[in-house]
């Protein structure tokens, strides 16, 4: 039977409960113990699909096509968990399917209500998660601060699952903050109340993580566990990092967070910890041989969160790929539209990489920026929009079809270069979103085949808009060449510039797969490339 992980966390939101819960679940792997991971989140949304980025940060893609929280991309970059749908629960999911019970008359005439049939249905995909994969461990981070109307229905299903479980079975991990305030002093006022509300939901917490700036001094860890009911021995810090947020499980591991937890859950004292390929990890972080910098270009106000896998799977290809440090520099579309000279706002660039994007705001500064790109061969690497563009660019500039376009920005131009599958197929029907891995079939002799080395690939894609390959033979002659199509639908999976050092361009999207020990070869080749030209 697996045993349970319980993560909430008090006082304010964004205290890297995510984070925390990944560095704990990495050790465990560290341990040997196999482990699986649940997100829980209260908001009534079924997923993240229809929420703006900009309000909580970008959309993970799981293997089966799940549109997930960005903390299942903490989870698959910190652990070598396989990831689906099953592993995000909300609460507009639970919803959903509680009332379809009831009116497939599931209930037996009873009157619905939170408890027991929302509780239930929580719980019920909560302990599948650990019945299905045989996990020694399942760690459920439960999203939302404590105090939180909404998180109430998930607050009280961990209240069960404790009682349940037993002791031994189950631990409660709580997160709270302890401020500095003027005269650096560190307050612990915030951790007690966040505490004291986590009781009043019936959650005794076993272990308690302190965000702070700064490690606690041994008086006020004393202070805490006397105030909130928890042994001085499991109060720990969660810190701030000073490079990187892969330095916590060497954090939490040094401070003992691994071994208390699993003393807790009655797990033997002849578990071995390997850490020592996160120490590995560190060692190059700390050592760079050099420096790299990729610009990155998007909308005025894009967020850091809004391409977390993008930023996370460049520096993962720096620091374990090319043995580099990387420099990200932020560039605003909507001002390359208005300068004078792109090359100024360009220079000092390596590389450059447009990501997803939506909506056409700044559509023609990445436009410039992928023209000034293969003009000055520069390595590039285009994703979803970021392909489409090289395809828009081609068309524009050297096939000179001024209003080549994409359909999801002019409807009536008439160089539709970049559409729906519908729309090619003379359909005027709903477009669906391609989600989730599908197989890609690499030409042969392409620089994206000696990338992979392989000859067929599964990549995970989220995209409706494809490039037109009634195109493809006139902008082939024109240096675009296909490098890559799905064998499934026959659609453009990948361009590259035919006569450059290093330009490509894939509709899939490879950043929901790195890891920072494991980084996508795609990422590596880039960063490499762009070390190469910095030569």
């Amino acid at each position: 039977m697996s045993k349970y992980v319980l993560v909430t966390s008090g006082v304010c939101s964004s205290l890297g409960k995510g984070v925390a819960s990944s560095a704990i679940a990495s050790l465990f792997e560290c341990h040997g113990l196999k482990i699986a991971i649940v997100k829980c989140d209260p908001y009534i949304n079924v997923d993240a699909g229809n929420i703006s980025p900009y309000q909580h940060g970008e959309v993970f893609v799981t293997e089966d096509g799940a549109e997930t929280d960005l903390d299942l991309g903490n989870f698959s970059r910190f652990t070598s968990v396989e990831l689906t749908s099953q592993n995000c629960i909300t609460i507009g999911k639970v919803y959903d399917q509680v009332i379809r019970n009831e009116r497939a008359g599931r209930y037996n005439g009873r009157t619905v209500q939170v408890i027991p049939h929302i509780t239930d249905e929580i719980k019920r995909r909560i302990l599948s998660i650990g019945a299905q994969s045989g996990a020694d461990i399942v760690i459920v981070e439960i999203g939302g601060t404590v105090g939180d109307i909404e998180t109430i229905p998930y607050l009280e299903t961990a209240r069960q699952l404790v009682h349940e479980l037993g002791k031994g079975n189950s631990v409660s991990v709580h997160l709270a903050l302890v401020p500095v305030i003027t005269g650096e002093e560190l307050k612990s006022k915030p951790t007690q109340h966040s505490v004291k509300q986590l009781q009043e939901a019936g959650i005794q917490p076993d272990i308690l993580l302190c965000r702070c700036e700064i490690p606690l001094e041994k008086n006020l860890k004393k202070k805490l566990a006397l105030f909130c009911n928890v042994s001085e021995g499991a109060v720990f810090t969660s810190t701030d990092v000073e490079k990187s947020i892969y330095e916590l499980p060497v954090i939490f591991h040094k401070q003992g967070v691994d071994s208390e937890i699993l003393r807790k859950l009655k797990f033997g004292d002849d578990l071995k910890c390997n850490i020592k390929p996160w120490t590995a990890f560190l060692a190059k972080l700390n050592s760079p041989e050099k420096k790299i910098t990729i610009g990155l270009i998007g909308k005025r106000d894009f967020l850091d969160d809004c391409i977390k896998s993008v930023k996370e799977s460049l520096f993962h290809a720096a620091v374990t790929g090319c043995n580099a440090e990387l420099a990200v520099k932020k560039i605003d579309a909507e001002n390359l539209e208005r300068v004078q000279d792109i090359a100024t706002e360009l220079s000092g660039l390596d590389g450059i990489l447009i990501p997803g994007n939506m909506g056409n705001r700044g559509f023609l500064g990445l436009l410039s920026a992928v023209k000034f790109a293969r003009e000055k061969n520069i390595p590039y690497l285009g994703i979803d929009l970021g392909m489409q563009l090289m395809a828009i660019e081609t068309a524009r500039n050297l096939a000179k079809w001024e209003d080549a376009d994409s359909t999801e920005f002019i409807q009536n131009t008439t160089h539709p270069v970049v559409s729906l599958p519908e729309e090619q197929a003379g359909l005027s029907t709903a477009s669906l979103m391609k989600l989730g891995a599908s197989d890609v079939k690499l030409e042969k002799g392409s620089k994206i085949n000696s990338v992979y080395k392989k000859s067929v690939i599964s990549e995970r894609h989220r995209n409706k808009y494809t490039f037109d390959p009634r195109y493809k033979d006139a902008l082939e002659e024109l240096g675009l060449t296909v490098s890559a199509t799905c064998p499934a639908d026959g659609q453009v999976e990948a361009f590259e510039w035919k006569d450059h050092p290093w330009g490509i361009g894939v509709q899939f999207h490879p950043e929901f797969v790195s890891r920072p020990t494991k980084p996508h070869p795609l990422f590596t080749a880039f960063i490499a490339a762009a070390a190469e030209r910095k030569k």
